[in-house]
């Protein structure tokens, strides 16, 4: 599967607990939601055909290459949909059509002073990474094979497996199904450029009003030893879907299993 030509976006805040432990919230603080469960807003992390950085293609799946500059980054264990985009005369996004998920690490900096969370997101080839497998959605609503799926995830370091975000049901999304698709319709139409937030819209007409879209869905809270430890050259990285009602969430691999597998470098 080909995704150079895909636009990656990521929804900032859908998972309860998530910014408070990452230190983003103040990065928030003017970004007011008529929910207060609602995520934060959404951000690229890839705009294919962009002369700018988010143009470079970020995606890795076996290795993580750590900037080259001294930088605090922490795993973002998320979930990944696939998604076709339609749009209407006025190329206004009429539907978005969640065909497939995966894994997904959309690695961040802890980067005081960022204007956009964008600055944090993306510095280079494999600065994010992918799962080893797409499992088909059935239909993007209650009853879908989503319901059985866990998310979890490690860091192996010097010989030792810490668990890294916590094992955290899909449905305990803040924002999922149907109200994630209304609500991801919404900020594709409407979002514009305010404090870390960006101006969605145009970014689609600068990428040609990219056919599908990868979209991570927002991060899980993470552990006490993920809240602490950044990552360092040499760690392994999991991040793991399972499904919960067949198998466990562990390293062990299975037809059912997504397990995305970086080392960091």
């Amino acid at each position: 599967m080909d995704l150079t030509q895909v636009i990656g976006l990521g929804v900032a805040g859908n998972f309860a607990h998530h910014l408070e432990q990452a230190g983003e919230l103040e990065d928030f603080k003017d970004v007011v939601t008529a929910d207060p469960e609602a995520p934060k807003g959404i951000f690229p992390f890839y705009l294919p055909g962009d002369e700018g950085f988010l143009g470079i293609y970020s995606i890795g799946r076996e290795q993580l290459q750590l900037p080259a500059h001294e930088a605090n980054a922490q795993v973002e264990p998320e979930i990944a949909l696939l998604c076709d985009i339609f749009y209407d005369e006025n190329k206004q996004v009429r539907d978005l059509l969640p065909k497939a998920f995966t894994t997904f690490n959309d690695c961040t900096i802890r980067k005081e002073g960022a204007r956009k969370i964008s600055e944090k997101k993306s510095w280079g080839p494999n600065s994010k990474g992918i799962g080893n497998k797409w499992i088909p959605i059935d239909r993007f609503e209650e009853g879908s094979v989503m319901d059985r799926y866990h998310l979890c995830s490690y860091v192996r370091r010097e010989g030792v497996l810490y668990s890294y975000g916590v094992d955290a049901p899909l449905l305990g999304y803040s924002y999922f199904y149907d109200r994630l698709k209304v609500w991801l319709i919404e900020k594709m139409n409407g979002q514009r450029d305010f404090g870390p937030l960006e101006d969605i819209p145009a970014h689609l007409k600068r990428c040609g009003y990219p056919a599908e879209a990868l979209i991570s869905i927002g991060a899980t809270a993470y552990t006490e030893f993920g809240e602490k430890h950044y990552l360092k050259s040499g760690d392994e990285i999991y991040v793991i879907a399972y499904d919960a009602e067949r198998e466990k969430g562990d390293l062990t691999p299975s037809s059912t299993k997504v397990i995305l597998h970086q080392q960091v470098s």
